[in-house]
């Protein structure tokens, strides 16, 4: 396995942990994003405790197209160009359409769909002239079959999917493949922390009966990084334990 620089954003949340564990397992250089300043230091504690004392990480907002730029451009001087890039970075601002504010329109569309422009606009002439790149957009099972007081989110994650298909068409012949995983429920701590009669129904509706894992999604990010998968593009790969067929 060739040893590439993985940039992941939003890699310090559950699922993102997880993405930057596996990478740096299978002997990347992992890089990820973070918002808010401090909240590393434990985190980066907590990576060494498990082994991994080579994760790097850079203060980031997704949102910003100039500071996405410049952060790329130090990720090439300190570390080197990015090989591999994962848009994991998410958040949610559930509530009816009637009741949902533009804020809370605009706050989803620019975190979870404007990054994946912003992220992949500046690594994309590295990945071209090297001829290899490795893209995957974390969406989400509401992107496919949306879901009751999440237009924002719904709009954005299928948002994500079309950017993968249309950009995947424009690099396939360049050694870039650009591909969506759509995970349903995962035992994060965000889901974990739902009460457990929530939880319950939710897994009632999950046909392998459980939720499913992080590592689990990590696993297929790391797959679709590798240079096995070169025939892989324009794929949307549904994760749900059989929530959603289609």
């Amino acid at each position: 396995m060739t040893k590439r620089i993985a940039l992941v954003t939003g890699g310090m949340g559950g699922i993102g942990t997880a993405i930057c564990k596996t990478l740096a397992e299978s002997g990347h250089i992992v890089v990820t994003t973070y918002s808010k300043p401090g909240r590393e230091q434990a985190w980066h504690a907590d990576m060494k405790g498990f082994g991994f004392t080579d994760i790097h990480s850079y203060l980031c907002d997704v949102t910003d197209t100039a500071a996405c730029r410049e952060m790329v451009a130090k990720i090439a001087r300190d570390i080197g160009p990015v090989g591999i890039l994962v848009n994991n970075a998410g958040i949610t601002r559930d509530g009816t359409f009637k009741k949902q504010t533009k804020e809370d329109w605009d706050a989803v569309i620019r975190t979870n769909l404007d990054s994946v422009f912003n992220m992949t606009k500046p690594v994309l002439d590295g990945m071209l002239e090297a001829g290899f790149g490795r893209i995957v957009n974390i969406s989400s099972i509401n992107g496919q079959k949306g879901q009751f007081g999440q237009v924002n989110y719904s709009a954005a994650k299928a948002g994500m999917h079309g950017f993968t298909m249309a950009l995947a068409q424009e690099v396939a012949r360049k050694g870039i493949t650009v591909n969506t995983i759509s995970p349903g429920y995962i035992a994060t701590e965000m889901v974990m922390a739902v009460p457990e009669d929530v939880r319950n129904k939710i897994i009632a509706q999950i046909p392998v009966g459980r939720l499913g894992k992080p590592e689990e999604i990590a696993a297929l990010v790391n797959f679709l990084c590798s240079d096995q998968a070169g025939f892989i593009t324009g794929a949307n790969v549904a994760m749900n334990g059989g929530q959603h067929m289609m």
